[in-house]
């Protein structure tokens, strides 16, 4: 059987084969089944030929219409058969992934219409999981979701409480297979990262694990979120150290797609994150042991510090404006006891020398105390370098918790994935800003990338109209929620609100919900209330719908009348949280360099969620007080696709 999808002559170059397979393909195959032929798909098929042949990064922008999936899955599927290694395609989110996978998705397409039997597998986020341990504890609760809990129980698998041997992949626990559950009710039953599933009994028989251990097996494509890949290069040499695989297998090449919002899923992956409830944990199973009273006095001391220091920590924090990210306040006092605590945990280390001769621990226990305390001792000695870290304080159901991300990101992007010799395409409608792509390569550390634009083939001028906000002052919260309904009547529906931060949707929500604004005439959908993917299943049945979301910026692919109109309820600068403060203090000019570059990005794609295809039509109206900015105008305008004009009201 030939594994290349043509015939393959091994004396000439392969890449130069897959680029003639590839043209004939948008040629002759696809326009044979009933495809358009698009000149911006054949330029941008030429254009991913060089990234292939040189194993370079390549930013591939363009435009709504212009069929860049297909173009980089059939490099990425030739090439994973060439090498014998499969190609990553990262999505910025689940529902992406969803998208890419479904039955009349683009991979389906392909196959069904190139005769090709591709080997595509789902490897999502642990956090997409059921845990199993979490429903015992949830369905233990005496709440009003309890039987909800049973439920999801009673439907389980046989084989998972049952010791019997599994004849093949039983997939299940994905977060998809219960729509209905909000987020917060999720959030009870679902993985986190306080879940310590290396030693958990029942990891072999986990919808996780299961799935893991399929997706490994893929020939062609393995789909997965930028979250997840990151997470696999931030853990690639611990979980080695560990005896445990990586998360993905070796790979030939990887597509990130939606490319521009890779920064945000390094900055999340690459971080260190420590919690009191975390560290009383795996320390106290030391107690469990015939240790030493040394060791046990020097524990409960640790634990007390422990407890101390993130009290201060709450204390000298404060909220952040949109944003989830608390500023920390550092003092000498509080530094002081970040000290002491290291101090402590040198005792400890100290102690499990001696402990460990007497061979009185479980050494795998031990080796999981032990890893921790280095952890957490190196992430706290980043404060004493000159050039300190980036911190910030998150607040959830286990409490507190310190976030340090090193300034160094860069260097790891740029070694462990920029520097491994292989294809990498950038793929999206937004990664430049004014046609230069110096605040991505900026971001994130990339040099001389190869790079190209393809316009968008849509008419916007005679399909889209936009609208902004004319007032000098801004509106009001009540002025806004009033004039945001009355285009929600005006357009009957079909509409998506776009939030820049989950506090604006929910303050929106709550007005909306008082009705004290004739709100009762129309059906919302807000992001948080259940999965995803249905949400937006929803959505596109209900064209009276009105879809409230923060994630779906882009990504999100509705043609029709289910949606005719995007408000854009406030622009969508970046918040003054740790992070982005860090970046605007490496600037030279923190607003032109930092906050309107995201923010163009960004509003770009916002505004690109309404015209999917040559019939669509509809209006964008755009919100916010910088509007009364000359200059934020002009930029806004500079960037509208196609000539489109700004109209205010």
């Amino acid at each position: 059987m030939n594994n290349y999808p043509f015939e393959f002559d091994p004396k000439e170059s392969y890449i130069q084969q897959a680029s003639d397979w590839i043209a004939d393909v948008f040629y002759e195959k696809l326009p044979e089944a009933g495809f358009e032929v698009r000149d911006e798909q054949i330029y941008m098929a030429f254009q991913l030929e060089r990234a292939y042949a040189d194993k370079k990064t390549i930013f591939a922008e363009a435009g709504v219409g212009t069929g860049k999936t297909l173009v980089y899955l059939l490099y990425a599927l030739s090439y994973a058969r060439y090498t014998r290694k499969p190609a990553i395609i990262a999505c910025a989110d689940e529902s992406l992934i969803e998208q890419l996978l479904k039955p009349e998705g683009d991979i389906a397409k392909l196959s069904r219409h190139l005769g090709l039997t591709i080997d595509a597998r789902m490897a999502k986020s642990q956090d997409q999981y059921l845990c199993l341990n979490k429903l015992d504890d949830a369905r233990a609760e005496f709440d009003g979701d309890a039987e909800l809990y049973d439920d999801i129980f009673r439907k389980l698998p046989s084989f998972v409480y049952k010791p019997v041997t599994l004849q093949s992949f039983s997939p299940y626990g994905n977060r998809k297979e219960y729509p209905e559950l909000s987020d917060p009710q999720w959030g009870k039953v679902g993985w986190d990262v306080f879940q310590d599933c290396l030693v958990c009994d029942r990891r072999h028989r986990c919808g996780q694990t299961l799935s893991r251990d399929d997706y490994r097996k893929a020939a062609d494509l393995i789909i997965c979120s930028h979250d997840f890949y990151m997470e696999h290069i931030w853990t690639y040499e611990a979980r080695k150290r560990e005896g445990q695989l990586p998360l993905l297998p070796a790979h030939s090449s990887v597509v990130f797609d939606e490319g521009h919002l890779l920064e945000t899923a390094a900055q999340k992956a690459l971080t260190y994150k420590l919690n009191h409830h975390v560290f009383e944990s795996i320390i106290t199973r030391l107690l469990q042991d015939d240790i030493r009273e040394s060791l046990a006095y020097a524990i409960e001391n640790a634990l007390a510090q422990s407890e101390h220091l993130f009290s201060l920590i709450e204390q000298n924090s404060r909220t952040v404006l949109a944003s989830d990210r608390k500023q920390i306040i550092w003092k000498a006092e509080l530094l002081q006891e970040v000290n002491r605590f290291q101090d402590m945990m040198s005792e400890i280390e100290e102690e499990l020398v001696f402990e460990s001769g007497l061979f009185t621990i479980d050494e795998y226990q031990l080796k999981i105390v032990e890893e921790h305390i280095e952890m957490l001792q190196f992430a706290l000695s980043l404060f004493k370098r000159q050039e300190q870290p980036i911190s910030w304080v998150t607040k959830d159901k286990e409490g507190i918790s310190l976030v340090i991300m090193p300034k160094w990101v860069k260097e790891v992007l740029k070694e462990q994935v920029f520097g491994l010799n292989m294809p990498i395409v950038f793929s999206s409608a937004t990664l430049s800003v004014d046609g230069s792509f110096a605040y991505m390569m900026q971001s994130l550390g990339i040099e001389a990338p190869l790079s190209f634009t393809v316009p968008s083939p849509y008419d916007y001028a005679q399909q889209m109209e936009v609208f902004i906000q004319a007032d000098n002052t801004e509106l009001d919260p009540e002025s806004k929620v009033k004039q945001t309904l009355r285009r929600l009547g005006e357009a009957k529906g079909g509409s998506l609100i776009l939030f820049p931060s989950i506090e604006q949707l929910e303050l929106f929500k709550i007005s909306v919900q008082k009705d004290e604004h004739g709100s009762a005439d129309y059906s919302f959908l807000y992001e948080g209330s259940a999965e995803i993917s249905h949400l937006i299943a929803q959505f596109q049945q209900q064209t009276d719908s009105i879809l409230c979301a923060v994630t779906l910026w882009e990504g999100l692919d509705i043609p029709g009348a289910s949606l005719s109109q995007v408000i854009i309820w406030d622009l969508p600068f970046p918040p003054h949280d740790p992070v982005f403060d860090a970046k605007r203090e490496d600037a030279l000019n923190p607003f032109d360099e930092v906050d309107m570059p995201y923010m163009l990005l960004r509003l770009r794609q916002g505004i690109g969620r309404l015209i999917r295809s040559r019939e669509d039509s509809g209006s964008i109206v755009i919100f916010g007080a910088q509007l009364n900015d000359r200059n934020v105008r002009e930029q806004i305008n500079n960037v509208m696709p196609n000539d489109v004009t700004l109209h205010t009201f």
